[in-house]
């Protein structure tokens, strides 16, 4: 049996091999910020697992960057979708020294928290839609899905030349979002030739649309449009039916959400056209990959923006090998240079975070799943 004193020299290299692979892997905390509360809590799980799938295939890769293996950790808060929680959330992810964060979902969350995370140096990737998010031109803010402005004007010109609307009424949550939105379909609409008949007014609380949606029908409109997410917007479909308005409901990408049907029911079907950035992930190379993966880890179908935040932190970690550092300032100046091919389309930046180009699909419910119809 070999003595105490021979064994020291090989307990001693490998404590030597431990603290050397310990030393060769570094840790990148993502962070997402998202409702994980409230009456959007759906949409913030869904995006918090496209991050999640992406981190755990990437740390299974051991991506080798500046001669250290990277590891990846999510770290995962709840911003309510209010925006003095989200500011508070971006402030609590700059004290963790998070650099890269994933969110916010509202845009009326990322505008405020937006300042947070320049002021700390920390990238931004928000599906928040609102034009307003990228105007201030901070160099941490990237935009991942279309904005308001592609994502109004597509349904006008689908509800100007798909289905001959002309005479429209508008409804608004008063959010960043659904204003932003309504405003944008709005003004597109009106340069198509189509009349506003009103622009009625609730909120993202709301629950009872029928005062609004009677002044509508008075109005005789041909279509409504919706500014707002799915947990109004399915019961405002209902209310429709029941008040025998039966034209119509158009919105955004939040009402593309499997929720619509799921809380909407038989009022939700092909009466519901909603745009979505993006092309059609089933149709995408490796879009179906993706969907069949996301099914396997969370046993549920993904939501809207699950696989935009998907490619977004595997198009970060590109970034970080281009770049052959995590310094984010270096990671975010590599994403406006470089491109990315992810499961929804093509990733590049122009100088104010938008994306160069994306494809907005228009799409309807059958049978209560969302089905494409149209893309511009």
């Amino acid at each position: 049996m070999p003595s105490k004193l021979h064994m020291a020299p090989l307990a001693l290299a490998a404590l030597l091999v431990a603290t050397g692979a310990n030393a060769a892997e570094q840790v990148v905390k993502i962070g997402i910020s998202g409702p994980l509360s409230g009456s959007n809590a759906f949409a913030g799980k869904d995006n918090e697992n496209g991050v999640r799938l992406a981190i755990e295939e990437l740390n299974k890769q051991k991506l080798q960057v500046g001669g250290n293996t990277l590891r990846f950790e999510l770290q995962s808060e709840d911003d309510q979708g209010d925006p003095k929680q989200g500011v508070n959330v971006a402030q609590k992810f700059a004290d963790a020294k998070v650099k890269f964060v994933l969110g916010p979902y509202n845009s009326g969350v990322a505008i405020p928290a937006s300042r947070v995370y320049n002021d700390n140096g920390i990238l931004m990737s928000t599906v928040g839609t609102n034009p307003k998010i990228t105007q201030s031109g901070y160099p941490t803010v990237f935009r991942i899905v279309a904005s308001d402005t592609q994502v109004g004007g597509s349904m006008a010109a689908y509800a100007a030349k798909e289905l001959k609307v002309k005479n429209v009424g508008v409804i608004d949550d008063r959010t960043a979002f659904g204003q932003g939105i309504a405003m944008e379909f709005k003004r597109q609409a009106q340069g198509k030739g189509m009349k506003v008949a009103g622009h009625e007014y609730t909120t993202d609380k709301a629950t009872d649309f029928a005062a609004i949606l009677t002044a509508l029908k008075a109005k005789r409109v041909d279509a409504v449009f919706f500014g707002g997410y799915a947990p109004q917007g399915a019961p405002m479909a209902r209310q429709m039916k029941a008040l025998g308005l039966n034209v119509p409901l158009l919105g955004g990408d939040t009402l593309c959400s499997p929720e619509m049907a799921k809380l909407g029911g038989a009022a939700v079907g092909e009466n519901v056209r909603c745009a979505q950035a993006g092309a059609i992930v089933a149709k995408q190379p490796g879009g179906q990959a993706f969907i069949d993966a996301y099914k396997a880890r969370f046993k549920r179908d993904p939501d809207v923006y699950a696989p935009s935040f998907y490619d977004q932190t595997r198009f970060i970690a590109q970034a970080m090998k281009s770049a052959n550092s995590v310094d984010a300032a270096k990671v975010g100046a590599a994403m406006r240079t470089i491109s990315y091919q992810g499961v929804v389309g093509n990733y590049g930046y122009d100088p104010k975070g938008n994306l160069k180009k994306t494809t907005v699909t228009v799409y309807t419910f059958r049978n209560g799943a969302l089905t494409p119809l149209a893309s511009y």
